[in-house]
């Protein structure tokens, strides 16, 4: 478990306006992101994206100004967030204003006016990240309008649905062995500017490494390697066989219909408390969106409030909580 308290001067001018309480919205306000707005769209059974993605919320807005809009996955007739609820994220309209989108997704079957919401924004090639299981965020069966989306589509047009057409890659297998052998993040491009100020061993996880097909496909660009270590700490020895010889991309660029991707099989909620990862998601953002000159490898990149991040595992989440348990208090912080 991990506490973390963040110090800004300002938390007590901030405020959180809800339009509607089955999602959230921060505020935008001074910094470089002051004017534009990033979605983030929770949704999986097992890495916990419905506390990772307001904590990466926060941080966005409080220490950068972006307008950030939080959606989840929600039980319509309590307003509770079940992620095990693959058929329904409120909020998509949200999308029609972003200037980024970020998705924490697996395996939905949303509903089409949802899927369309999402279909229209990707497909106008407009800035894009996906987090860990957004590789292979929708499974939807062969009777649906959707059904081509699906992470195991077969057909040679679209082979991996949208996983691999629009960021690169689909559900694969499992590098590292799952919750035994953590992440030590490599630079595989030292000029690029989502690792500005990032050195290598500073992006760390307790999530394994996932298997990619080498090589990217279509301009897929590595950013960052994985290199798979031998326990679940930190300072734990590399493994010693052929695993890490290659080691597979855990961050990569591409584009997709002209629009900027970024795609991480990191960013669990247990990944975030390491700065290197959260400073690896701040600067995409910014890159996604073309903001690269607005990077700062000295930025503040530190959790806002209290997180205490839940373990990564299925059946894990936190029952009966609601957006609002996730919001931006005004807790009184020290560091």
């Amino acid at each position: 478990m991990y506490r973390f308290f963040a110090c800004f001067a300002f938390c007590s001018l901030v405020a959180v306006t809800h339009a509607d309480d089955r999602w959230l919205e921060f505020p935008g306000g001074d910094g470089p992101g002051a004017g534009k707005h990033i979605v983030l769209v929770s949704g999986d059974h097992e890495y916990r994206s419905e506390e990772a993605f307001p904590q990466l919320g926060k941080i966005l807005s409080v220490h950068h100004g972006f307008k950030c809009t939080v959606l989840f996955a929600i039980d319509e007739d309590t307003g509770i967030i079940n992620p095990k609820n693959v058929e329904n994220i409120p909020g998509l309209e949200a999308l029609e204003s972003a200037d980024l989108v970020i998705m924490g997704l697996r395996f939905r079957n949303l509903v089409d006016d949802q899927m369309k919401m999402i279909m229209d924004y990707v497909e106008a090639g407009r800035p894009l990240m996906g987090l860990r299981t957004s590789t292979h965020p929708f499974d939807i069966p062969a009777d649906r309008k959707y059904s081509a989306e699906s992470w195991n589509n077969k057909d040679e047009a679209n082979a991996g649905g949208f996983g691999r057409r629009v960021f690169g890659e689909t559900w694969v297998a499992h590098h590292g062995k799952h919750a035994f052998e953590s992440t030590r993040g490599i630079i595989a491009d030292t000029d690029h500017p989502i690792v500005r100020g990032i050195e290598d061993g500073e992006i760390w996880g307790p999530t394994d490494v996932y298997r990619v097909t080498l090589p990217l496909s279509g301009d897929g660009h590595a950013v960052v390697k994985g290199q798979i270590l031998t326990g679940m700490n930190e300072n734990d020895e590399p493994i010693t066989d052929d695993r890490n010889d290659p080691m597979m991309p855990i961050a990569w660029t591409r584009t997709y219909k002209g629009g900027r991707v970024f795609t991480t099989t990191m960013g669990s909620a247990d990944d975030l408390p390491n700065e290197g990862v959260r400073r690896m998601l701040v600067n995409a953002a910014y890159w996604c969106m073309g903001m690269e000159d607005k990077i700062d490898g000295d930025s503040d990149v530190s959790i806002v409030g209290e997180y205490e991040p839940t373990k990564f595992g299925f059946n894990t989440y936190v029952p009966g909580r609601k957006p609002a348990d996730y919001d931006l208090h005004e807790e009184a912080t020290t560091k």
